[in-house]
């Protein structure tokens, strides 16, 4: 008998460098934007990150720093969004 094969979750990290920032919060279309945001923490040098299991797929998300919109400078794949801006795009497996 065959085994079927799983897709599996994997740790993503995300990260945003705002050393004078008090508070860093990742929303996306796996948080269901604001609704659930993700609370960053930061370290020494001023860099917020958390970890986030995702499963295989396309994700889209930006950063909310002390309340403003903001792009990951880290990721270059990015997908215009109704709001004029854009959102950056996770791809997993």
């Amino acid at each position: 008998m065959a085994k079927k094969a799983t897709r599996k979750n994997m740790d993503q990290v995300f990260s945003f460098n705002a050393p004078a920032a008090t508070s860093v919060q990742l929303v996306g279309d796996f948080t269901h934007w604001q609704k659930k945001p993700i609370n960053l923490k930061k370290d020494d040098q001023g860099v917020w990150r958390t970890k986030v299991e995702l499963g295989p797929g396309t994700y889209h998300y930006r950063f909310l720093v002390d309340g403003t919109w903001r792009d990951d400078p880290e990721c270059t794949l990015r997908v215009p969004n109704p709001f004029g801006s854009a959102n950056a795009v996770r791809q997993i497996g």
